[in-house]
C-alpha cells in the first residue's frame, strides 16, 4: 500500500503555496525641466513612432482625441516595497495585503493635488471621461485643437504599423501649478493599438492567402475532417520529419470535459475543487450583447451547469459610451474576446464566479475598466487577455500603467495577461514592429505572463503531447502528375501566429527570475511569459456566439460554434487553475510570479515543462474559405524558443495539478 507521507519537497512546495521579489529599478516617471519658467514638458511622453519620417500631417479637426494625465504616487519606492513583501513568501509582510482604503490612504497622490488636475482639465474645457477613487490618472477628451492648446504642442497624424496615429509633435507640457502634481501626459494613440490576442482558426490573412476571401476557391487537394481528439482523423502527406507520412488532421475544438481532463482537474471536480468560493474578473473592451445566453447555450451543448446571475455579473458601458471603436477594431472584433474568456473560465473552473468589466474602448477605457476592481477590490485574480503591439508605449505612460500594478500587487490581487499572439513582433510592419519585442503590459515584472502551447489530447482525454505554440504553415499543391507536394521545403514560410515573449528593453531582471531564468537568455532583464496554457487556434477550444453582424445597431446573427485559441485563450484557463488552486488551498496567492518561482525551485514537477518534440508535431488543415490545405508545423515561434527549463515561449511550463490532487486528499 502506497505511503501517505508527503516527501519534504512536497511539503516545502506546500508550504509556499498553503501559506502563499520583485523589485523593479524604475525611476519616478515625472516632469523633467520646464522649458519655461512657467511650465513644465514632459519629454518622456512623446512615443517613439512620432517622428517626421512618419508625419502625416496636422491631425483632423473634426476629430477627437482621448488623453490621460498620470499623477505621482506619494511614496513610490513604498509602494514598490509593499507589493514585494506582500507577495512574497520569504518575506515578512506575506499576505498582508492592505485594503483599497488602505492602500490610497498610503500611497495615492493627494485628493488636493488630484481636484486641482480635474479642475484644471475641466475649466479648459476638455471631457472628463474617468476619474478612480485611487486619484491615479485623469481620461478625458477633446479636439486637437484644444490638446494642441492646453499641453503646448501640436497635435499630427503619423503612419505607425499600418496605422494612422494621432501624437504630439513636441514635447507636451502644462503651467507649472498643474504640472508639478503630474508625472505623465497621454495625448497620443498609440494604445489604441492595444488587441485582444485571440485567434480564431482560419485567420491566415489575405497578404500570406491571397484566395482567403474566396468562398472554396479552389478544390481541396486533400479532404481534411476535423479530429475531435488527437489521431481520430489522419490523412496522407508528402514525406515529411524522418518520412513520415500520416498526421493528424487540427481539432475541430475541445471541450469544456476534455480541458478538465487534460489539465488533470476531473478528479478534483469530483471532489467539490472546481473553483467555488472565488472570483474571477475579466477585463475586455466593449460589450458582448448576448454573452450570458451564448455561454449557457455552450454549457447546454456540452451538458454543462450553465451561468446564473449570481455565478455572472457584469459591470459594461452603454454602447452610446463606445468610443474609438474603429482604431480599437470594432465591438465586434472584442466579441469574440469576451465569449472565449467568459466561456473558458467556466469550463475550466465552472464553480467559480465570473465578474466582467468591459472598457469604453482599448485604452484609457481599460483602466477605468481596472481602476473598478482595484478601487473596491471586487476580484483577487483578474484576466486580461490583451496587449499593446511590443513596448512602443511612451515611458512616462509605461510608469502610470506599472502603479496601477503595483495597486494590485499590495492589495493581494493577481493579474494574469496574455503574453501576445505574433511572436517576436520583429516581423516587419504592419504584420510587426520591424524588430524584438515582448508585448507590455505582459512584459511587466509586475504581472503574470501567460504564453501558449499547442495542446494534443487523446481519446481518453490526457495529453498526447504537448509543445510550444508556433504555427508555421506549408502549402500543400499537387503536381502537373497528379501528386502531391510542398509549395516550399518544411516547414514554409507562412507564419500564423505564436506566442509572445522575449526580453523587455524597459523592466529589469526581478529578483524571482534569478537564477530560474538563464542569465544569458536574460541579460539582466525581465523575461516573457511566466507560464503558458493551450493557445493554439489548431488545437483550440470551441465556443459558442452569436456574433454581432452591425457595429452600430449592435445586431447579431444566430447562433454558431467556433475554434479559438490565442493567449487570449491560455491566459483565462491560468486564472482558472488559480481559482482552483485558492480554494484547494484556502489562501489567496494574490501575484503569483513570486510564488510560483519560489515552487519551481523546490518542486519543478509542479509545472510540465513544454521541450521541443523530435521529430516536431505537425497537423493537417484545409481552409474552408480558400479550400488551400496547409502543413502546420507545431513549435516555430519566429526567434522564440522552447528548452529544458524556463524558456521565452512558455516560460515556467504548464501548471500541474499533481500537487493539487495531494492537497485536496489531504497528502500534507
Amino acid at each position: 500500500m502506497a505511503s501517505r507521507t508527503t516527501s519534504p519537497l512536497h511539503k516545502r512546495a506546500l508550504g509556499i503555496i498553503a501559506t502563499t521579489t520583485a523589485v523593479v529599478a524604475l525611476s519616478l516617471a515625472g516632469a523633467s525641466a520646464a522649458n519655461a519658467a512657467d511650465r513644465v514638458t514632459y519629454a518622456k511622453s512623446v512615443p517613439s513612432w512620432a517622428t517626421a519620417q512618419n508625419d502625416a500631417g496636422v491631425a483632423p479637426a473634426d476629430t477627437t482625441v482621448q488623453g490621460e494625465i498620470y499623477l505621482p504616487l506619494r511614496d513610490q519606492k513604498g509602494a514598490e516595497t509593499l507589493a514585494k513583501q506582500v507577495s512574497n513568501p520569504s518575506l515578512a509582510g506575506y499576505r498582508k495585503a492592505l485594503s483599497p482604503q488602505q492602500w490610497i490612504a498610503r500611497v495615492s497622490p493627494t485628493q488636493a493635488d488630484y481636484d486641482s488636475v480635474v479642475s484644471f482639465l475641466k475649466t479648459a474645457g476638455l471631457t472628463i471621461q474617468g476619474e478612480p477613487a485611487s486619484r491615479q490618472y485623469v481620461v478625458f477628451r477633446g479636439t486637437p485643437d484644444q490638446l494642441g492648446s492646453v499641453f503646448g504642442t501640436s497635435l499630427h497624424s503619423y503612419e505607425v504599423a499600418g496605422h494612422r496615429l494621432v501624437g504630439p509633435a513636441s514635447a507636451p507640457s502644462l503651467p507649472a501649478a498643474v504640472g508639478n502634481k503630474v508625472s505623465a501626459v497621454s495625448i497620443e494613440q498609440s494604445r489604441l493599438l492595444t488587441r485582444p490576442d485571440s485567434i480564431q482558426q482560419g485567420d491566415i490573412g489575405a497578404s500570406a492567402d491571397p484566395q482567403i476571401t474566396r468562398k472554396a476557391a479552389v478544390a481541396p487537394v486533400i479532404q481534411t475532417p476535423c479530429s475531435h481528439y488527437i489521431g481520430e482523423n489522419t490523412v496522407t502527406v508528402p514525406p515529411a520529419y524522418n518520412g513520415q507520412t500520416t498526421y493528424s488532421t487540427y481539432n475541430c475544438g475541445y471541450t469544456p470535459q476534455q480541458l478538465r481532463s487534460a489539465y488533470g482537474l476531473t478528479d478534483l471536480n469530483k471532489r467539490g475543487v472546481n473553483g467555488s468560493g472565488q472570483t474571477v474578473a475579466i477585463i475586455d473592451a466593449y460589450a458582448s450583447p448576448t454573452i450570458l445566453k451564448d455561454a449557457n447555450s455552450l454549457a447546454q451543448q456540452n451538458g454543462e451547469p450553465g451561468l446564473t446571475m449570481s455565478s455572472y455579473q457584469q459591470l459594461v458601458p452603454a454602447p452610446s459610451q463606445f468610443t474609438d471603436q474603429e482604431l480599437c477594431q470594432q465591438p465586434s472584433g472584442w466579441q469574440g474576446e469576451q465569449t472565449l474568456d467568459v466561456e473558458s473560465v467556466h469550463s475550466v473552473a465552472p464553480g467559480a464566479r465570473i465578474l466582467y468589466v468591459g472598457g469604453t474602448d482599448c485604452s484609457g477605457g481599460l483602466d477605468i475598466a481596472m481602476s473598478k476592481i482595484l478601487d473596491n477590490k471586487l476580484a483577487n485574480i483578474v484576466s486580461n487577455s490583451y496587449g499593446n503591439v511590443g513596448e512602443a508605449v511612451p515611458a512616462d505612460v509605461i510608469q502610470g500603467e506599472v502603479n496601477l500594478q503595483l495597486q494590485a500587487a499590495g492589495e493581494g490581487i493577481g493579474l494574469y495577461f496574455s503574453s501576445g499572439d505574433n511572436g517576436d513582433e520583429a516581423a516587419a510592419p504592419p504584420d510587426g514592429l520591424g524588430y524584438a519585442s515582448p508585448d507590455f503590459p505582459a512584459s511587466s515584472p509586475w504581472v503574470t505572463s501567460v504564453g501558449g502551447t499547442s495542446l494534443g489530447i487523446a481519446k481518453n482525454g490526457s495529453i498526447a503531447w504537448e509543445t510550444g505554440w508556433g504555427d508555421q504553415l506549408d502549402k500543400i499543391v499537387k503536381n502537373a502528375d497528379g501528386s502531391l507536394a510542398y509549395s516550399e521545403p518544411l516547414p514554409g514560410s507562412l507564419f500564423a501566429g505564436g506566442a509572445g515573449g522575449g526580453v523587455s528593453a524597459v523592466f529589469p531582471a526581478p529578483d524571482y527570475q534569478r537564477g530560474i531564468v538563464p542569465q544569458a537568455l536574460s541579460n539582466g532583464f525581465r523575461v516573457s511569459p511566466d507560464v503558458a496554457a493551450l493557445a493554439d487556434p489548431y488545437t483550440g477550444f470551441q465556443i459558442g456566439i452569436r456574433p454581432i453582424v452591425d457595429d452600430t445597431t449592435l445586431a447579431t446573427g444566430d447562433y454558431v460554434n467556433q475554434t479559438y485559441g490565442g493567449t487570449s485563450l491560455a491566459s483565462p484557463i491560468v486564472a482558472a487553475q488559480i481559482a482552483i488552486v485558492q480554494q484547494a488551498t484556502g489562501k489567496t496567492i494574490g501575484f503569483a510570479n513570486p510564488t510560483l518561482y519560489a515552487v519551481k525551485r523546490v518542486l519543478p514537477s509542479a509545472f510540465r515543462d513544454v521541450v521541443p518534440q523530435n521529430p516536431p508535431q505537425a497537423l493537417v488543415y484545409t481552409s474552408k474559405n480558400s479550400g488551400n490545405t496547409y502543413f502546420i508545423t507545431l513549435d516555430q515561434d519566429t526567434s522564440l524558443k522552447t528548452a529544458k527549463g524556463y524558456d521565452d515561449v512558455t516560460g515556467l511550463g504548464g501548471v500541474s495539478f499533481n500537487l493539487l490532487n495531494l492537497v485536496a486528499q489531504g497528502r500534507h
